[in-house]
């Protein structure tokens, strides 16, 4: 895995004249932000040696390197996910190709279920912590000390600096934005009744089918971390109503400017 590591991200040095230090993963219905990259290099994914290739509706599956705002970034549009098949060390490989190029934070949206009173479809919340509920940590296996320690501390996976910059922009663009704990589960199926009940229960505001392989694997190379869920659907008992990837895609495209709006001033501010 090391020497495939290092390959790829070899091979992208080799293409892009740009070195970012900052990356963003785009997740479902969230890939817009893109039009706000000044781009200057787009790959596919089925381009880039050992990258796997995303299969979901609504992730297209590209590689960008460009400029938002005054950023020079690395952006994927369209991640992998565990139950598209592919193991934790493929899922999380993009990160650590992120890592071996330069990047220094990484920046990551997400739709997910909400369980909270206040919630509605459309709000965003911006993760503080999460809960791995997949049934294969990415860390499993061999550690390689090159890309971090076997034992990575936790305690604030999600950066306390870029989440009090993120509140303080909400407010100046008078955006409701609020804070929770993601669950991270191994999908496809979306939760049952019982099951929202549970996660709400061991401590959850928001559950979805990503992330925290990502954020644990971030972590582990020393990447500083931020996160934001879109609310596309609401567990709670009278409001759960037959969801499916159609109205997930839908909900989240239409939270799209307000989520772009936060993430564009945060990744120039920080």
């Amino acid at each position: 895995m090391y020497e495939s590591i290092n390959d790829t991200a070899e091979w992208l040095k080799e293409r892009v004249t740009s070195r970012p230090e900052t990356a963003i993963i785009l997740g479902t219905g969230l890939g817009e932000l893109v039009k706000e990259i000044k781009i200057s290099l787009e790959i596919p994914y089925k381009d880039i040696p050992n990258f796997p290739v995303s299969t979901v509706e609504g992730h297209i599956g590209k590689l960008i390197f460009g400029k938002l705002g005054n950023k020079d970034i690395m952006a994927m549009q369209g991640r992998f996910h565990y139950y598209e098949g592919y193991d934790m060390k493929q899922v999380t490989f993009p990160v650590r190709v992120m890592k071996a190029v330069g990047i220094k934070t990484l920046f990551v949206s997400n739709a997910a279920g909400g369980m909270r009173e206040e919630f509605e479809i459309g709000d965003l919340m911006m993760i503080t912590d999460h809960i791995n509920h997949f049934p294969e940590h990415p860390l499993r296996g061999t550690n390689y000390e090159e890309l971090g320690p076997r034992f990575p501390d936790m305690c604030d996976a999600y950066s306390p600096r870029l989440r009090k910059k993120a509140l303080e922009i909400a407010a100046e663009l008078d955006i409701k934005l609020h804070q929770g704990v993601y669950i991270g589960t191994s999908g496809p199926t979306f939760e049952t009744p019982a099951e929202f009940q549970y996660f709400k229960m061991i401590g959850g505001d928001a559950v979805g089918m990503s992330t925290v392989p990502e954020v644990i694997v971030a972590r582990h190379a020393g990447l500083e971390v931020f996160a934001i869920s879109v609310i596309t659907d609401i567990g709670l008992k009278g409001k759960i109503v037959e969801v499916s990837h159609e109205k997930v895609q839908k909900a989240a495209l239409a939270a799209q400017p307000k989520m772009t709006q936060i993430m564009r001033e945060l990744i120039n501010r920080s």
